[in-house]
């Protein structure tokens, strides 16, 4: 039926799709790259660019327009959020195989202090937010508040490894001693926080909060996890080498992105989320030897950059209506609130760990930089219907905000002579 309906499609419909899709992808890349030149985040242009064709901006000054491009018929929005789908399973992919394998051995006990202070604390401070102040008019359409208090503790942990990246890489300090402890930290911090993700995810999906539902949850998530890491890149490495495995002989890339959609599929079949799977998908693809996967990596990188994860960060812009759903006062105190736990986590961390204050602080707000995390975080859990709209909005705009802060911080710090790490 659903396949007979998209064959079917008018040719004003189909006009519709591709001019959406157009307009969606022109603007994220316009304001990517005006961000980009300005040296901020080109991930907060591309949202920016989803914004302005949004209810914020284009659907209130001319809701006509908006209504016609966005709203036309209910496949139109099918065909947009499916491919907003496959460019978030591709980001959660490329983050996989990007993160960070190597740890020196003289950096472990610093990484593990500022992991404990920049993930434990937080998160235990977001978990037991809700028995301090009312969360409940944020609950999503599914009601589940054991799911909202694992997305509020995740919501004060999470620190984006994409947009610190970026800008260490503008700043020239991508190959210092302080940015590869920032990195390796934050990879750690993003395996455990999307595996509690990934279970109140699954969460939404149980008929009931029964002990055993919770366990049965959790424990899925936990095999899932173990046999993704220990057992499939040893069983990817000996099909690679197969005679009969016509498919890497066919295409590498074609079957990395298998790799990738059926680690999907089976998170889908264990209702753990599927971005979850996606991401171990890309960690397993980083394990695997030979040129061949690197240029493949390299292709799909440069083709997701290009066409689906633009999409994918402009329809969250679009999807944002500050004008409707976004309560200042709730922004700046869960901004204040997740900034202090966060930093403050990691300040004593550092500090027991021997650094300086300023070599503290500066971890501190490398830590606190939310970034593509935080959005990733937002749009799954509103998707999932976790938390509502006024807190979707509130996670992206301190996403946003928090990046831009930490690429201000940075810059004023290089630009006094300051070390960034003693």
């Amino acid at each position: 039926m659903g396949l007979a309906r998209l064959i079917t499609l008018s040719n004003a419909e189909l006009t519709r799709v591709f001019f959406a899709i157009s307009l969606l992808l022109i603007s994220a890349h316009i304001f990517g790259y005006v961000f980009q030149r300005f040296r901020m985040p080109r991930v907060i242009g591309e949202i920016c660019g989803g914004l302005l064709l949004g209810p914020t901006f284009l659907g209130h000054l001319f809701p006509g327009a908006h209504d016609w491009v966005f709203n036309a018929f209910d496949g139109e929005g099918k065909l947009i959020s499916l491919v907003y789908w496959f460019g978030l399973v591709l980001l959660m992919f490329i983050s996989g195989f990007e993160i960070q394998k190597s740890i020196s051995k003289g950096d472990r006990k610093t990484i593990a202090a500022i992991l404990l202070g920049a993930t434990l604390i937080p998160f235990f401070a977001g978990w037991l937010a809700p028995r301090f102040y009312d969360f409940s008019p944020f609950l999503g359409i599914k009601n589940n508040m054991l799911a909202l208090k694992i997305v509020i503790a995740i919501a004060v942990a999470v620190t984006s490894i994409p947009v610190i990246s970026k800008i260490f890489i503008d700043l020239k300090i991508i190959d210092t001693h302080f940015a590869k402890i920032v990195l390796a930290t934050a990879t750690i911090q993003d395996i455990i926080l999307w595996m509690a993700l990934a279970i109140a995810t699954g969460l939404v999906g149980s008929a009931s909060l029964a002990l055993s539902d919770i366990l049965s949850t959790v424990l899925a998530t936990l095999i899932f996890f173990i046999v993704a890491l220990l057992i499939m890149p040893k069983l990817i490495r000996f099909t690679n080498n197969l005679r009969i495995n016509l498919l890497i002989k066919s295409s590498v890339a074609g079957y990395t992105l298998f790799i990738c959609f059926f680690f999907a599929a089976i998170a889908c079949v264990l209702d753990v989320n599927i971005v979850f799977g996606a991401f171990l998908a890309g960690i397993v693809i980083g394990m695997m030897p030979g040129d061949k996967f690197e240029r493949v990596k390299e292709h799909i990188k440069e083709f997701s950059l290009a066409f689906f994860i633009p999409i994918y960060f402009a329809v969250v812009g679009l999807k944002l209506d500050l004008i409707h759903h976004f309560d200042i006062y709730f922004f700046a105190g869960f901004l204040l609130f997740s900034t202090i736990f966060e930093t403050g986590g990691t300040l004593i961390a550092a500090k027991i760990a021997g650094k300086s204050w300023l070599s503290s602080f500066n971890l501190s707000v490398a830590m606190n930089t939310r970034g593509g995390p935080g959005i990733v975080l937002a749009t799954i859990a509103f998707d999932m219907g976790i938390i509502n709209e006024t807190f979707f909005s509130a996670l992206v705009i301190i996403a946003i905000v928090t990046s831009l802060l930490a690429g201000y911080w940075f810059k004023y710090v290089l630009t006094r002579g300051w070390s960034l790490l003693k």
